[in-house]
């Protein structure tokens, strides 16, 4: 099992960056493909990007593609989002998660941090 806590978060304003982190428990981290969901109010939860076990594959929404970079250190069993140039429809609840399949949405990742909330103001 894995926990998982996001920190990072915060109120931006357009065209800002921000990084976010995840710290993972336990011993098996490079076990598992890590991904960043997003949820903004009154929408699905949905994925912004997700990295492989040992981070030779990534893959981005097309939405945040050439702005977002997803990372990992298996050696501090954290993942990162650095996330450059927001947007007002960057704004949501981010959540890490963990899983095994790379380009899976929500249903392929069996654990979940709390989440952190990005705000960008324009």
């Amino acid at each position: 099992q894995v926990q998982l806590i996001e920190s990072g978060g915060g109120l931006v304003q357009a065209g800002d960056s921000l990084r976010l982190s995840c710290a993972a428990s336990g011993r098996t981290f490079s076990s598992y493909v890590m991904g960043w969901f997003r949820q903004a109010p009154g929408k699905e939860r949905e994925i912004v990007t997700g990295i492989s076990r040992y981070g030779g594959s990534t893959y981005y929404a097309d939405s945040v593609k050439d702005r977002f970079t997803i990372s990992r250190d298996n050696a501090k069993n954290t993942v990162y989002l650095q996330m450059n140039t927001l947007k007002p429809d960057d704004t949501g609840v981010y959540y890490c998660a963990a899983g095994s399949t790379l380009r899976a949405g929500a249903a392929g990742y069996d654990y979940w941090g709390q989440g952190t909330q990005v705000t960008v103001s324009s």
